[in-house]
């Protein structure tokens, strides 16, 4: 990364993009090799289609249109839902008392989920005239490509980027480099400092301890809880803060979503991007809440059961998906009217404890072991033991989750890196050293660094 920007900090602007692209590529390569060819052929298609795109109207832009989407959905659906079809078609046939069809499993090319979804932006951004299809192949590539949130986003859509991608030299200034290096250093050191802590303690209770009692099966949810947030929002103010300093503004991930009054909320805040495209791409699309109300509830449904499974190719996320998309329906079909009579922290309670439950859904594939922590979660005995450095953590983790809740403000969690003086400067320097230096500490000190989103 060092010698990646020393480059790209000095090269004349027309070699950027280029230089930016093969950074990328050589960044792709490193953890998936073989797909990069699939990548780039998949790219140069929509490249083209794009094209196609712009120049027709009517019945025939459509058809380009569909092409481009069945290509890229069904990517996406061979390599990463094709071995869950096969898994439970040969269950299927087991059951029936048959012999169930050979198959080698697929490798999942890394990020697949998310370039995919902004593969699919621009070509729907096109057709919809938002934005024009790029005339270098070289900068739709790098839009793809873009290394910062190749593989865990945030999901950028054509149209918030595509300006930047063609011309960017009014942000190629130092305060912007100053302020990603400092989100960078924020969002690693949630990762490395919290997050991967957190990681320890829920790993070591779901997996190694099969028999939890009431303390240890709610630690671990606390944990699991924290650590996807913190895992999930590092990652993103990192990527967030590379593309800052590479001159890109890259959109909002993550905005304390647990201080949210209800689940409608809480999908406003968390995962931004993806509710989003959700909303955007799928849910409108399927008529809103245009329609019926009945309609309106089983677009919801389905746009919740499609998020779930496109989390991973496992029936808990399937489920995960239909426990959030029931309580939205529920929202809008009375419970936000109660609710509304509820003081705002028992209402902040009630969504976090609903979160937490859809995380032990989230975390656990397997039934049985689900079941077991369901029910230690209920039974009211015994109390686990950690270790006081993992408690602070905890604490620490929940002051930061939840201290915007007491503050009277309109702070998001991009407030701090929004403007910058000489004084701010001078603070978020020494803030940047410190915690580059107990980040940098951990990592050369510890071997677990967890990658929980190594199925997208």
């Amino acid at each position: 990364m060092p010698i990646f920007f020393l480059i790209y900090f000095v090269l004349p602007y027309k070699y950027k993009n280029v230089w930016a692209l093969l950074g990328s590529t050589f960044f792709y390569a490193w953890g998936g090799p073989a797909f990069v060819l699939v990548l780039f052929a998949s790219i140069t298609a929509d490249y083209f289609i794009g094209h196609q795109i712009a120049q027709n109207k009517g019945q025939s832009k459509r058809r380009w249109v569909a092409l481009g989407l069945i290509l890229n959905v069904g990517l996406l659906g061979y390599f990463k839902y094709a071995n869950f079809f096969v898994e439970n078609f040969n269950s299927l046939l087991m059951a029936l008392g048959m012999t169930g069809v050979h198959w080698t499993d697929v490798a999942l090319p890394i990020g697949i989920s998310f370039f995919t979804f902004q593969k699919i932006s621009y070509l729907i951004d096109v057709s919809r005239g938002e934005k024009e299809a790029m005339r270098s192949w070289v900068d739709y590539a790098l839009f793809v490509v873009l290394f910062p949130q190749l593989i865990a986003g945030p999901i950028v859509r054509f149209k918030d980027i595509a300006d930047e991608i063609v011309d960017r030299r009014a942000n190629l200034i130092p305060s912007e480099r100053l302020l990603g290096i400092y989100r960078f250093i924020i969002g690693l050191a949630k990762k490395v400092l919290i997050a991967n802590v957190l990681g320890e303690v829920a790993d070591h209770y779901y997996n190694d301890v099969s028999d939890p009692n009431f303390g240890e099966a709610w630690i671990a949810l606390a944990a699991y809880t924290f650590q996807i947030y913190f895992d999930f929002s590092g990652y993103s103010d990192m990527a967030i803060g590379l593309g800052r300093m590479m001159g890109f503004h890259f959109p909002e991930n993550f905005n304390y979503p647990y201080i949210s009054k209800s689940i409608t909320e809480f999908w406003r805040r968390w995962h931004i991007t993806l509710s989003s495209w959700m909303r955007d791409y799928l849910y409108i699309p399927l008529g809103g809440n245009r329609g019926s109300v009945s309609r309106t509830y089983i677009n919801l449904w389905l746009v919740f059961l499609m998020s779930g499974l496109w989390h991973g190719a496992s029936w808990n996320f399937v489920i995960w998906g239909a426990f959030h998309g029931f309580w939205l329906v529920t929202e809008r079909a009375f419970l936000l009217k109660w609710m509304s009579r509820v003081p705002a922290f028992v209402r902040i309670v009630f969504t976090f404890f609903i979160a937490m439950l859809g995380w032990l859904v989230f975390r656990l594939e397997d039934a049985d072991t689900f079941t077991i922590y369901l029910n230690a979660m209920c039974s009211w005995n015994g109390w686990p033991t950690i270790d006081p450095h993992q408690w602070i953590i905890l604490a620490l983790a929940i002051f930061l989750s939840f201290r915007v809740a007491f503050i009277r403000s309109d702070r998001t969690e991009s407030t701090p890196f929004e403007s910058l003086n000489p004084r701010k400067a001078i603070r978020i320097t020494l803030v940047s050293l410190v915690l580059l230096s107990l980040s940098a500490s951990f990592v050369m000190s510890s071997d677990f660094n967890p990658f929980i989103y190594f199925r997208f």
